[in-house]
């Protein structure tokens, strides 16, 4: 059985480098362009690997510490701020620890608080979106540099009479050089716009759930500062923390 899971797992390595040497040779055929769109696959492929992990950790935790948090203010503040200071490397934990650590917040304060503590966390929740947009609008452009200067050697090697022999190689091989830089161009930009919208897509939803919360934190200062809310329950109830949660899933 050992042998064979080594055999298995010898098989695969071999798979993985005739495909690592197919790809690298694809992009050697596609010329002096391919390097930059290879710098540029590189950079997109970093960019969507990052955006995921972030993403899928922090949908993962992030419906947790909005119910903790609803469920913890309205009764025991301190609680609620040493539950989410373990939790300090996630945008979500530092923005309600930036908020609630107002001392004796109004409504008002507390919504400035929120904001504040958003706009911090933005860039951090937009990072590689200028690189998504670089690809999707130079990756094409490359790919049309690219079938510009294949047709450019295609055509200096076209001789008239001459159609067999090297001519013709010299001829095909261009062409060949147009083409591949168009489709890695192409396939780049396309790969970059469809990561690019999902990741534009949680950005928003995330957006939706931090002010979903920050509204129902105001209204529970607000019970707080007219004496109506009891100490041993939220006015929102399950319900209520269960629909604070529901817009962060896509």
């Amino acid at each position: 059985m050992f042998i064979l899971r080594g055999w298995d797992r010898g098989d695969r390595l071999k798979r993985y480098v005739r495909t690592a040497v197919s790809i690298f040779e694809v992009f050697r055929a596609g010329g002096i362009v391919s390097v930059p769109l290879l710098m540029l696959s590189v950079l997109t492929l970093a960019a969507i690997v990052e955006r995921a992990i972030f993403w899928g950790r922090l949908k993962r935790r992030q419906n947790r510490e909005i119910r903790d948090l609803l469920r913890l203010y309205p009764h025991d503040i301190p609680e609620a701020i040493a539950r989410l200071q373990p939790h300090g490397n996630l945008p979500t934990a530092r923005i309600f620890l930036d908020a609630i650590a107002v001392p004796h917040p109004s409504p008002e304060a507390l919504r400035l608080a929120l904001e504040s503590a958003t706009h911090k966390e933005l860039p951090l929740l937009r990072r590689f979106n200028t690189a998504f947009d670089v690809a999707i609008g130079a990756a094409p452009l490359l790919g049309l540099l690219g079938t510009i200067l294949g047709l450019i050697r295609s055509f200096a090697s076209l001789k008239l009479g001459e159609m067999g022999g090297s001519g013709a190689v010299e001829v095909t091989g261009g062409i060949s050089e147009a083409l591949i830089s168009t489709a890695i161009g192409l396939v780049v930009a396309v790969v970059a716009l469809v990561s690019a919208n999902i990741f534009r897509g949680f950005y928003r939803r995330y957006l939706s759930a931090i002010q979903s919360c920050g509204n129902q934190l105001e209204l529970l200062c607000l019970y707080q500062q007219a004496g109506v809310l009891s100490p041993a329950a939220s006015p929102m109830g399950s319900q209520g923390e269960a629909a604070i949660a529901a817009p962060t899933t896509p």
